[in-house]
């Protein structure tokens, strides 16, 4: 194997890793909810990977490109679904406090 492909194949699973570590996350946010999560870190985290998108895309670099791209919806799904969950929790506390009175 050439070194060029061994870049490639490098630059591919570690992107695959990163990408992938953030699975686990959403499922916690859908079984749990995103209470442990912060606005800022998902938005600092989707403007990072979407930096790295546009970086991919200047290279023309497939693996960055790819990988970045789906990371980055894996985020943006997240933040959705935080914010539903969020939505939801306040929603019955909200019924609570009503029933209370």
């Amino acid at each position: 194997m050439t070194t060029e492909s061994w870049v490639k194949v490098v630059g591919t699973l570690g992107g695959l890793c990163t990408t992938f570590a953030f699975v686990p996350q959403l499922v916690k946010i859908w079984k749990q909810g995103g209470r442990d999560l912060s606005y800022g870190m998902l938005a600092l985290y989707l403007i990072g990977v979407s930096l790295w998108f546009i970086y991919g895309l200047l290279l023309h670099a497939l693996a960055i490109i790819l990988t970045n791209g789906f990371t980055g919806l894996l985020i943006a799904f997240a933040t959705v679904l935080k914010a539903w969950t969020d939505n939801k929790v306040a929603s019955k506390e909200a019924l609570r406090g009503e029933t209370a009175e």
